[in-house]
């Protein structure tokens, strides 16, 4: 399983520096047959092959071999808690967990799945969030809402309450979840970030 992770973090690495197979042995001095059986876990590097790739990939030879079992379960309960951002204003729900899910997505484990099934929940949220309040302006401008009273306005915003509380229940009972090693479930989300 180590040779797996292994061979996964020295391509994910490579592809997010934008190198190919090519220039990665190239500027690490392997043939790149060697880097072809790394990443598709024929081999795996020690000693001196192990440096080379790790300088190459500009990190270090540990971060290489642990970067999979590092578990970091209170940047997880941060990260989906800083999605309360909405309450504050309705994109920064999406903003700060953006910023999260950037900074660790290939450092810790969990971080790339519960941070793309947090954005995907909070962009969905805001889509439906503005949605209603373009339908609202529009239903004010027209015809169908001529004769509105101060009862009628205060009943406008029973669905905008309805969705700030189910928002702020996802992302607590989400969080609980993750503190505990549970599967999260932010539902309903458009798979924009797959």
């Amino acid at each position: 399983m180590k040779g797996l992770n292994l061979s996964q973090r020295v391509k994910t690495l490579r592809n997010l520096k934008g190198m190919t197979q090519e220039s990665l042995a190239e500027n690490s001095g392997l043939s790149l047959r060697t880097i072809q059986r790394i990443e598709n876990n024929k081999t795996e590097p020690r000693g001196d092959s192990l440096k080379r790739l790790a300088i190459a990939l500009k990190t270090t030879p540990d971060d290489l071999l642990d970067w999979a079992i590092q578990e970091d379960k209170g940047y997880l309960t941060l990260m989906s808690l800083s999605a309360l951002g909405f309450l504050f204003f309705p994109v920064l729900g999406i903003i700060i967990p953006l910023v999260f899910w950037i900074l660790k997505k290939d450092k810790l484990k969990h971080v790339d799945k519960i941070g793309k099934s947090i954005l995907n929940f909070e962009i969905t949220w805001s889509i439906i969030f503005f949605s209603y309040f373009i339908l609202i302006f529009l239903a004010l401008f027209s015809r169908v809402m001529t004769h509105i009273g101060p009862s009628s306005i205060l009943k406008l915003y029973i669905p905008i309450i309805i969705l700030y509380l189910y928002n702020f229940t996802i992302i607590i009972v989400n969080s609980i979840r993750i503190s505990k090693n549970k599967d999260t479930k932010y539902i309903p989300a458009f798979r924009i970030f797959k």
